[in-house]
């Protein structure tokens, strides 16, 4: 049975993949950034979030090939240089938050900075998944509608880890860098 390029297209499509990738409070740590894009790529999400706390624009450089969407930590003092080299890549603008659909699904990423802010947030119940970092403490919590997650860090904590969500099925896993 031949099967044409275009109906194998439509039946891929199928198969999309559902899954993103978290990660937060990168802090210039190369090596273990390098490490947790490594693991991105070989896992191959729709796209990467970054919840904030890159530091300097060259860091960006390490995300190459990979689809981002980041926001500002409380650490990132560089917004400018960080928004430029941002642009420069093909990323989209660096945001103190964002707010995003994914598959039916309503996302909103913050760093935390204000636990008021993202807890006004939660108890908006406008999202399903709200991820945010700043803590370096891995979370996945479900406050009413609203599942919160925080990938970790990859700095001042041990074991270093990033997130894999797939939002189709709701599963969620933390992966040790």
């Amino acid at each position: 049975m031949k099967i044409s390029a275009k109906s194998f297209m439509q039946n891929m499509k199928l198969f999309e993949f559902k899954m993103i990738g978290i990660i937060s409070d990168t802090h210039e740590n190369e090596e273990a950034i390098k490490k947790a894009v490594k693991i991105f790529k070989d896992k191959n999400p729709a796209f990467v979030v970054h919840c904030g706390d890159i530091i300097s624009p060259p860091i960006l450089e390490h995300f190459n090939g990979l689809k981002m969407k980041f926001v500002f930590g409380n650490n990132d003092g560089e917004k400018n240089g960080l928004n430029a080299k941002a642009m420069e890549l093909g990323y989209e603008e660096i945001t103190d938050e964002k707010k995003f659909e994914y598959n039916g699904k309503k996302l909103y990423a913050y760093h935390g900075t204000s636990k008021e802010k993202l807890n006004a947030a939660i108890k908006s119940n406008k999202y399903d998944y709200i991820l945010t970092g700043h803590t370096h403490i891995k979370r996945d919590e479900m406050i009413g509608k609203t599942r919160v997650i925080n990938p970790g860090a990859l700095f001042r904590i041990y074991p270093y880890t990033i997130a894999l969500l797939d939002i189709e099925n709701d599963k969620l896993e933390f992966v040790k860098v």
